[in-house]
């Protein structure tokens, strides 16, 4: 009997052009074992959620450089909701000052991972929250 791989969507919402983290990210995710799809640059939080759909994945992460983590995290969730796949993990990383943390979690993201989170962290929480 086989199973479904876990299979994560990494975004960079926004006007944010730094990718160089989120696709460090990505490798780690894939060594870890998880499939990965990673949109590019520029996508709003409407094209975000088709991809998910599209693609049937267990998590989404938004990487954020620009500070719209906020912002862009509410809309995301609230489109996930929308599309009825508000039940799968929502994770943001990059530029995320402390402060910010509960605003995040109160708009429904699961995980936030600021710069320089170790790939061991992420791996474990995402492993932990879908059970694998």
């Amino acid at each position: 009997m086989t199973t479904k791989a876990v299979r994560i969507l990494v975004a960079k919402p926004g006007l944010d052009g730094h990718d160089r983290g989120a696709k460090t990210v990505v490798h780690a995710l894939r060594d870890a074992g998880f499939e990965v799809i990673y949109t590019g640059l520029h996508k709003t939080p409407d094209e975000i959620v088709r991809i998910a759909l599209e693609e049937d994945v267990d998590a989404v992460g938004l990487s954020v450089m620009t500070g719209a983590h906020v912002p862009l995290s509410v809309e995301t969730r609230r489109k996930m909701r929308e599309a009825g796949i508000g039940d799968k993990l929502l994770l943001v990383g990059g530029v995320i000052p402390e402060r910010d943390v509960p605003a995040l979690a109160a708009a429904g993201v699961d995980g936030v991972f600021p710069v320089a989170s170790p790939y061991e962290t992420i791996v474990a929480f995402i492993k932990e929250k879908l059970h694998v």
